[in-house]
């Protein structure tokens, strides 16, 4: 910076002098101006980073499991505001419905005979209701051990010792017998057991001692028995009206396997892949699917979608999370976008919670509107800006806004669907439990074991939709 006296000192020079002091001046400001503008761009390239590193299950498809396990800190209540420990107040009263006489197996009857306070023996009984204390217990258990035994004849025609067969279902039982080895599956896929556990188990409270190896061999033979149920349901699914589908990751000996879930309105069929491509769903579903597909909006669906002309529902929760995303960036006119758009998905949520206070044709009507207002938004006034070299610099806005442009329609099919609805929970849910066997497991390690895998989960979810114990199914 120029001091006064350097100033004048150029003044009194001449023109000369002064013009080439500005000529430099100003090429130092254009300088600076240049520099500023790099380094803002640089700050909102950090930024946008530093969002994309935000990313967590809440505002992006990311599974909960790749969350920051640190708890955030909560706030400090204030005082005399601790909440009381047990039943809170309005809350109703939970109670264990009693069990009905028929399943009583001993029952204890207490009469007095005297007065407990004056001793009196002039007592006169009441007709009221007696007092119940009911009570469960764990009776010894029992294994039955039964033999089978075929002894030898001798045939003096052919020279030959002859024994009679055994019954083909006994050699097809072996040590364990139809319950026992229902329970195995049941500790190993419902309870997620390993096979030491279940070794210890049967050790411990049957008291006997079997080998992991022959456990891993009850299993296969439960496996096989549901070749039969679970190629039925495999042959079923391309013929179901609305399917939800949806994928996680599966380990086999090291390996990156995938499983996908396929939830029908009455059972619930799992299969393991290689492959996380639009394969698995030609192979399960094939190319004359004529149903609805519930889905997230993975590129396999889409790819799906776009071969084999299937119409999709594509899943609205996972939409919000998006939209969430776009609300938490730097820039003001993605954020106001997206925030317009998730105020927008909000209020036709809000129409559906209130579904049963509306008439179907009143429902229908606000949907609608509700569908158009959301394209509305989504497809107006999407922020734009490119750089000198014509590159758009808010790809995120302008992702979204493409998202509708080219799938827009089937985010509402579940309008004019029955049996599909808005989100692909549905699927979710059937698959969390084989999320938890994954994380305590740690996955398949042979084919065997991965056929085993998909038709035991199969059944366990089958069930839980029917209300079904899968005990007494296997």
């Amino acid at each position: 910076m120029l001091t006064r006296e350097q100033a004048l000192a150029i003044y009194y020079t001449g023109p000369e002098a002064v013009i080439e002091a500005i000529c430099d001046l100003s090429l130092q400001v254009d300088l600076r101006q240049q520099e500023v503008v790099t380094l803002r761009e640089k700050v909102q390239m950090l930024e946008m980073a530093i969002a994309r590193l935000s990313k967590n299950s809440s505002n992006s498809s990311k599974p909960p499991s790749s969350d920051d396990i640190t708890k955030p800190k909560k706030p400090k209540k204030p005082k005399g505001a601790k909440r009381r420990i047990g039943a809170q107040p309005g809350h109703p009263k939970h109670k264990r419905p009693p069990f009905p006489k028929e399943d009583i197996d001993e029952s204890h009857e207490y009469h007095l005979t005297s007065c407990p306070e004056c001793d009196s023996s002039d007592l006169k009984f009441l007709d009221l209701p007696p007092r119940v204390i009911q009570q469960m217990e764990l009776k010894e258990l029992v294994i039955t051990k039964e033999e089978h035994c075929s002894y030898a004849v001798w045939c003096a025609r052919c020279n030959k010792i002859h024994y009679h067969p055994f019954p083909p279902e006994v050699v097809r039982e072996g040590l364990f017998k139809e319950r026992l080895t229902a329970l195995v599956a049941y500790m190993k896929y419902v309870d997620h057991a390993s096979f030491s556990t279940i070794r210890k188990f049967i050790r411990d409270v049957l008291g006997k001692k079997v080998s992991r190896g022959y456990l891993c061999k009850v299993l296969q033979k439960v496996s096989c028995s549901m070749d039969k149920p679970y190629e039925e349901l495999l042959r079923c699914l391309p013929l179901e009206e609305t399917v939800n589908v949806d994928e996680t990751g599966h380990k086999e000996n090291g390996e990156r396997f995938w499983t996908w879930v396929f939830k029908a309105e009455l059972y619930v069929l799992f299969k393991i892949d290689k492959s996380r491509g639009s394969k698995v769903l030609v192979d399960v579903l094939g190319k004359e699917f004529n149903g609805v597909l519930g889905c997230d909006y993975f590129s396999a669906y889409r790819k799906y979608m776009k071969d084999f002309s299937v119409t999709i529902q594509f899943c609205i929760a996972h939409l919000i999370r998006n939209i969430k995303f776009l609300t938490g960036l730097p820039d003001d006119e993605t954020r106001i976008y997206g925030k317009n758009l998730l105020e927008a998905v909000k209020d036709m949520f809000k129409i559906i919670h209130q579904r049963d206070n509306l008439s179907p044709e009143a429902f229908e009507v606000d949907l609608d509107q509700a569908r158009q207002t959301i394209m509305q938004t989504a497809l107006s006034n999407v922020p734009s800006c490119l750089d000198t070299n014509g590159k758009e610099l808010k790809t995120e806005a302008q992702n979204m806004a493409r998202r509708f442009r080219k799938h827009g329609k089937a985010y509402f099919e579940f309008i004019t669907t029955p049996g599909i609805g808005p989100t692909n929970n549905v699927a979710e849910q059937a698959i969390r439990f084989v999320v938890i066997d994954r994380h305590i497991t740690q996955g398949t390690r042979s084919l065997q074991g991965r056929k085993a895998s998909e038709r035991l989960w199969t059944v366990i979810a089958t069930c839980s939709l029917q209300g079904r114990s899968a005990f007494d199914f296997i």
